[in-house]
């Protein structure tokens, strides 16, 4: 939309040319001010935490200005997940508290969608530490897929499908499918990037990383909150832009706090930055926060044009909720990544 300002009136272009160039010293001092500012920015201390270098998105984003308020029943969410870790046999360390991402993300909703999510979470940075860290096999998804339980990854998958897939249509259900299956060919390009030396580029890494990070989480939302948003809602532009910048934003959020981990793999938005434009840690980690950013304003923006406005009332309040809970993921996401102990 057009700025409704009015040109200025005859009288006062001189004026208006005047101040142009106080506007260049301005826009100077700008520049030179966030020069300085990024050179501040804080590096993880030894035995630190890298997440401290998120927290200048606390005054630029406004919607991760304010920490998000946690869920009244945190602590019985936390013993519903420990709970099911155990049964299925998955490691439970309180201190990486996944349930209090979900109890901050879902803090609107019932204990039990936030529990259901958690589980989920837990369940999928278990399968990132098993593909990363240990080199684990790929066919561990083709065994999901098939409903094999020998691997307790596999077990608790089958165990939360059976919970997560009873309420949903078959399209939902082909939707999960999808994007199950695009996070194995994203972890299978990454793994032949590794045995082959290569990195991707800066304009490939963003859509590998959505890739990686699981494209099905955004999805887990709707029968955590018992609600389906209608196939032609999924298929829009805006909602296609809001789930994307989101999975962006968490994605490379993550990518920052856990830098150190990953010792050195080149499949880091910080590493490819550093790699291949030349920059320091604190420049490339300032390169990084300013393209997240933007993927916050950019997820502002598709959540306005939701088209709310042809769905009968209560469709469209199922499909608030649940962008709801995308808009507040990436503060959750935030103050998780810097209590946590995953990354410290």
């Amino acid at each position: 939309m057009k700025s409704p300002l009015k040109a200025p009136a005859k009288d006062t272009v001189s004026d208006t040319v005047s101040t142009a160039p106080t506007t260049t010293v301005f826009a100077t001092v700008r520049t030179a001010l966030r020069s300085a500012l990024t050179s501040l920015l804080p590096l993880p201390r030894r035995g630190g935490s890298a997440a401290l270098a998120l927290l200048p998105l606390t005054e630029r984003v406004p919607a991760m200005a304010a920490p998000c308020r946690m869920h009244p029943a945190v602590y019985a969410i936390e013993a519903a997940v420990i709970d099911w870790a155990r049964r299925t046999g998955l490691r439970a360390d309180p201190g990486v508290g996944y349930h209090r991402m979900a109890g901050r993300a879902f803090a609107e909703f019932d204990a039990a969608a936030a529990a259901l999510f958690a589980q989920w979470l837990t369940w999928l940075f278990h399968l990132d530490d098993e593909l990363d860290e240990r080199s684990g096999p790929l066919e561990i998804f083709h065994g999901m897929l098939k409903g094999s339980s020998r691997h307790p990854l596999e077990a608790a998958f089958a165990d939360l499908w059976r919970v997560t897939s009873v309420r949903m249509s078959d399209r939902w259900r082909a939707r999960f499918a999808v994007g199950l299956q695009r996070q194995y060919d994203a972890c299978r390009a990454e793994a032949e990037n590794r045995a082959a030396g290569r990195m991707p580029t800066l304009e490939e890494y963003p859509a590998l990383r959505r890739g990686t990070v699981g494209p099905y989480l955004y999805d887990l939302v709707e029968p955590c909150l018992r609600v389906e948003v209608p196939v032609w809602v999924h298929e829009s532009d805006a909602w296609r832009q809001l789930v994307d910048s989101c999975s962006d934003v968490t994605a490379w959020c993550n990518d920052v706090a856990s830098r150190p981990k990953e010792r050195g793999d080149v499949h880091n938005f910080v590493v490819l930055a550093m790699r291949q434009l030349g920059l320091g840690e604190r420049e490339a980690t300032a390169w990084v926060l300013d393209r997240i950013a933007g993927r916050c304003q950019d997820m502002r923006k598709a959540a306005r044009r939701l088209p709310l406005n042809d769905l009968e009332p209560k469709t469209a309040r199922d499909v608030s909720k649940v962008a709801c809970a995308y808009l507040a993921a990436p503060r959750a996401h935030l103050d998780w990544l810097l209590e946590s102990k995953r990354y410290a």
